[in-house]
C-alpha cells in the first residue's frame, strides 16, 4: 500500500521515483487556494504526485489539467484523481492564451553532472548548473498559454535568487509580486504571482 498524505481535504498517495510533497508543495497549494475561483481553467506544470492540483480540486470546482515528464508521476497523479498528460513543460499544447491560472514548482537545485539523482526523480531536483534552467524555460513560454487576465503562481527559493526571478518575469512580459513566503531550513520559499503586463494582454 502506498503512503498517503492528507492535507486540506485532499488525501494524496506517493511513490518512489516521484517527489514527495514537502514545505514547498504546501506553500504553493495554500497560495493557490487564495486566488482560485470556481470554474476557472487551471494548468499545473510538473505536478509530481498531483498534490497541489488535488488540494485545489478538493476545495473548489475547477477545470484543471496537469502535466509531468516523469511517467511514474503521471501514474501517481492519476491515482490521486488529477487529470494529467505526460508532457515536457508546454509541449502538449498549442500556443493559445487559454488558462486562467498556471502553477509551477520548478526544480531549482544547482546541479552538476556528479550531483544528479539516478532515474526519473532527477527531474524534480535538477535545475541545471545555476538552478534556473527549468525556470527560464517556463518563463519564456508561459505568457503564450495564459488568459489576458490570468495569473501565474511560481514557487521559487532564495537559492535561485528572487530578485533575479522577478527581473526575468518582467523581461518575459509579466508583472510580479510576492504573495507568500516561508523560512525553511537553509532557504526561504517564496510564491510569486505573475500577471501579463498591458502590452502582452
Amino acid at each position: 500500500m502506498m503512503p498517503c498524505l492528507t492535507y486540506r481535504n485532499a488525501c494524496v498517495e506517493f511513490v518512489d521515483d516521484v517527489y514527495e510533497p514537502a514545505e514547498d508543495s504546501f506553500l504553493l497549494a495554500d497560495a493557490a487556494l487564495v486566488f482560485v475561483n470556481r470554474g476557472i481553467k487551471i494548468l499545473e506544470i510538473g505536478t509530481g504526485t498531483g498534490f497541489v492540483s488535488a488540494v485545489i480540486q478538493s476545495n473548489m470546482d475547477v477545470d484543471l489539467l496537469a502535466t509531468d515528464i516523469n511517467p511514474h508521476a503521471v501514474k501517481c497523479a492519476s491515482v490521486n484523481g488529477v487529470p494529467i498528460i505526460r508532457a515536457d513543460m508546454f509541449s502538449a499544447f498549442k500556443p493559445v492564451q487559454y488558462f486562467d491560472m498556471i502553477l509551477f514548482n520548478p526544480p531549482y537545485l544547482p546541479t552538476l553532472e556528479e550531483d544528479r539523482v539516478p532515474g526519473w526523480l532527477n527531474y524534480a531536483f535538477d535545475g541545471g548548473v545555476d538552478g534556473t534552467d527549468s525556470l527560464r524555460r517556463f518563463l519564456e513560454s508561459v505568457g503564450l498559454y495564459l488568459c489576458p487576465t490570468g495569473i501565474v503562481l511560481l514557487l521559487v527559493s532564495s537559492l535561485t535568487g528572487v530578485e533575479q526571478t522577478i527581473s526575468w518575469m518582467q523581461e518575459f512580459g509579466l508583472e510580479a509580486e510576492v504573495v507568500a513566503r516561508e523560512k525553511c531550513f537553509f532557504e526561504e520559499l517564496i510564491v510569486l504571482k505573475g500577471t501579463l503586463n498591458s502590452k502582452n494582454r
